[in-house]
């Protein structure tokens, strides 16, 4: 079984793992020093993005740091810093950036649901409700049905956990076979 979760929450931070956003156009208007640190945050997101893709975990910390550093605010330099810690086993580092990400942005179901993969095998109920933000901001969400029903039969809520395994597969086909044997 835990080979089974440890490949599952490898499977949800991978599907939910990079965020990105495309900056805005350039104006044509002079630039404030606050919109260029915006601007220039952008284009360091971006590197950022690709640097984590191409493993280059060092650098991209470095660099979402600097993004940090010219915008605070940036959930998606919060919320990457919590993936790369995820997938480092720094479950703690991770769920401070993934929380610094919920403070910008309350409904950031990324930033939600990576949170809730982290807390699923030691505070249930946590992860619960964390899944449960997802599924009121994307109710086909089919990876956080999944997870809320996995939650929901390891609590033996066995009717509950029926029901969100059932909306998992109407959301997303593909998952069923990961949805436990007895619930199939």
């Amino acid at each position: 079984m835990g080979l089974f979760t440890t490949a599952a929450v490898a499977t949800g931070v991978t599907s939910w793992a990079i965020h990105s956003y495309s900056a805005a156009p350039p104006d044509s208007k002079a630039r404030s020093s606050a919109d260029q640190n915006l601007q220039d945050a952008d284009i360091l997101l971006q590197a950022g993005i690709a640097q984590q893709q191409n493993h280059d975990a060092q650098g991209a910390d470095r660099t979402y740091r600097r993004v940090l550093r010219l915008d605070p605010q940036n959930k998606y330099a919060w919320y990457n810093l919590g993936v790369m810690a995820h997938q480092a086993g720094r479950a703690a580092d991770a769920r401070a950036d993934y929380d610094k990400a919920l403070n910008i942005d309350p409904v950031f179901t990324s930033a939600l649901f990576n949170e809730a993969l982290l807390l699923e095998s030691s505070d249930r109920e946590r992860a619960g409700e964390l899944l449960k933000r997802v599924i009121a901001a994307k109710p086909k969400a089919g990876p956080a049905h999944l997870h809320l029903g996995r939650i929901r039969a390891r609590q033996n809520r066995a009717k509950d956990a029926a029901d969100e395994f059932r909306r998992a597969i109407a959301a997303d086909p593909s998952l069923s076979s990961q949805v436990p044997a007895e619930f199939r």
